[in-house]
């Protein structure tokens, strides 16, 4: 009896573990709510609180988490080793030590959507997709704690993140917003597309002027600050102070006349699962392409005195924004007049950054008979791994099960993919094991590949795409996206060839050495929309039918 009381005691041991315990109170929220509990817990005692402390690679600090359902006013949720975990898989793994911990509900909407489904989501509420930031998310105070091997750590939600002010039209930088009838009917409940526009000197004064539209597409952007209406501040420095005088640079640039008078559009287009819709239709995120072609732009153009029509619409956009304005250039080749995407994601899912989505068995490793060798997920400018494919897929995992982490690769999985058996978003790998799912995979080939969609609809598309698309990349890519691009070259190149044509007469422009995100041949001292504008016109000049308006805009 001695022995088996003594092993008993050393398996309690071994299986002892810290946990959090976590409550809010009724002043607080009063209704129940759903939502993902995180804790975070850092191992830096000063400097921002632990919940901006979770990033990329080695230097992020540890989160735990948990779904919540019905969770109510005053009832402690524990926290314990069945919590999920990153970089440690479980709160049994954490050394006992002294921490700085904080805990962040990021809370849930219960969507009805027209399909029938309905889905408990993470509604974007104008931070672009951010759990650590979202307004009505709700928050510990952060705390320095001593954590011991079966410690429990009690944590209490004290306020909720305030909503966002929304920035305030200038001379020169109006703000809209637009509800949009086709996503509110996809989604069950009201959705909105807005966006800031770049207005040129005398927009207000010269009523009969219209103007050419430069329709620039990223990550969620709070404003237009690629302008900067007053002077740099003399305490700035270095390429701080760089980046301040030609922001001034560009602003005077704009004022003067120099520059051709376009109108330069941002759009906002958050999904419940990204900072971004990838500006096309899907499964998961809804007719984001047509709502934004057919009605937002047309809105807004209509607003803004645009010419309104192809040739003087163009995109321009890098990393995300990159892929997307390919995208709906290809999608939509009689809307826009020319796509510059500077470093977009995977052009070709033959290589989608290292993995193969075709023939490779596992997204995560490189396999062999007897050996596995992590795929790294990017690599920095000295070369070494910024983290491994893995990592970053179980990271995501941890802060949204579902696909609901806001991160790339759910937004990825969202986009391209169909919709899973469980109404969310099906991944195209299994985000347990890593291992690809060909249906899945079948199902990105068709819908979003786009060198395949470019090799399959050439006959069709060809001809309303000749001259619009371009493409500029580093070879050292971050992110390893140049092997994709390569390969869309090589198929558009191809199109030179008897039986191929038309020739696709677009560019494709290489930075030698160059990492993520290199826009092209900028010229130092000069801001991409000081650089492109005038290439914009020119392009636009030699797209237009005759007769249209090309002086106005000089």
């Amino acid at each position: 009896m001695r022995l088996a009381a003594g092993a008993l005691l050393l398996t309690a041991a071994l299986h002892a573990a810290p946990a959090f315990e976590v409550k809010f109170g009724a002043g607080l929220r009063a209704a129940p709510v759903d939502g993902r509990l995180i804790v975070v817990v850092s191992k830096e005692l000063q400097g921002p609180e632990p919940r901006f402390q979770v990033e990329w690679g080695v230097q992020t600090q540890q989160v735990f988490a948990v779904d919540v359902d019905g969770w109510k006013a005053g009832e402690p949720l524990k926290l314990d080793g069945k919590a999920a975990g990153h970089p440690l898989r479980a709160l049994g793994d954490l050394p006992a030590g002294e921490y700085r911990v904080q805990a962040v509900l990021n809370v849930y909407e219960t969507v009805h959507m027209a399909d029938g489904r309905t889905l408990k989501l993470p509604w974007d509420d104008g931070e672009g997709q951010q759990w650590e930031s979202s307004p009505g998310n709700l928050v510990s105070e952060p705390r320095t704690v001593r954590v011991g091997a079966d410690s429990v750590v009690p944590l209490e939600l004290t306020r909720a993140i305030p909503p966002i002010e929304p920035p305030k039209d200038t001379k020169y930088v109006r703000h809209v917003r637009m509800q949009s009838e086709l996503l509110t009917k996809f989604w069950g409940r009201p959705v909105y597309i807005g966006a800031h526009v770049l207005v040129p000197e005398g927009f207000d004064e010269h009523l009969e002027r219209r103007y050419p539209v430069a329709y620039n597409q990223g990550h969620f952007p709070a404003d237009f600050r690629a302008f900067r209406e007053t002077p740099p501040q003399a305490n700035l420095s270095g390429p701080a102070m760089q980046r301040a005088q030609n922001l001034h640079r560009f602003y005077q640039e704009w004022t003067s006349g120099r520059l051709p008078k376009f109108l330069v559009v941002l759009t906002q287009h958050a999904t419940p699962y990204y900072d971004d819709s990838y500006g096309v239709n899907s499964a998961n995120m809804g007719p984001y392409g047509d709502a934004l072609t057919k009605e937002f732009y047309p809105w807004l153009e209509k607003k803004f005195r645009a010419i309104g029509e192809p040739w003087a619409r163009v995109l321009y956009g890098g990393s995300t924004g990159g892929w997307m304005v390919i995208a709906q250039q290809i999608f939509y080749p009689d809307f826009f007049g020319g796509a510059w995407g500077f470093c977009p994601d995977p052009l070709d899912f033959h290589t989608f950054q290292l993995v193969n989505v075709y023939e490779d068995k596992n997204a995560w490793y490189d396999e062999g008979p007897f050996l596995k060798i992590p795929r790294p997920l990017g690599r920095l400018p000295n070369d070494h791994t910024m983290t491994t494919i893995e990592e970053f897929s179980r990271q995501e995992t941890v802060l949204g099960a579902r696909g609901r982490s806001g991160g790339q690769f759910d937004a990825f999985h969202a986009t391209f993919g169909p919709v899973g058996a469980d109404g969310y978003p099906a991944p195209l790998w299994n985000p347990a094991t890593g291992q690809i799912n060909p249906e899945v995979a079948r199902h990105w080939r068709e819908k979003f590949d786009l060198t395949s969609v470019l090799k399959r609809n050439w006959e069709s598309l060809g001809p309303r795409l000749v001259g619009k698309i371009h493409v500029t990349m580093g070879t050292k890519d971050t992110f390893y996206l140049d092997a994709g691009a390569r390969r869309m070259e090589e198929f558009l190149e191809s199109t030179k060839l008897p039986l191929k044509g038309p020739y696709y007469g677009g560019s494709f422009v290489y930075g030698n050495d160059k990492p993520h995100c290199w826009p092209g041949p900028v010229p130092e001292g000069q801001t991409l929309e000081m650089y492109y504008l005038p290439i914009f016109a020119e392009h636009m000049r030699k797209m237009a039918p005759a007769g249209a308006d090309l002086s106005s805009w000089k």
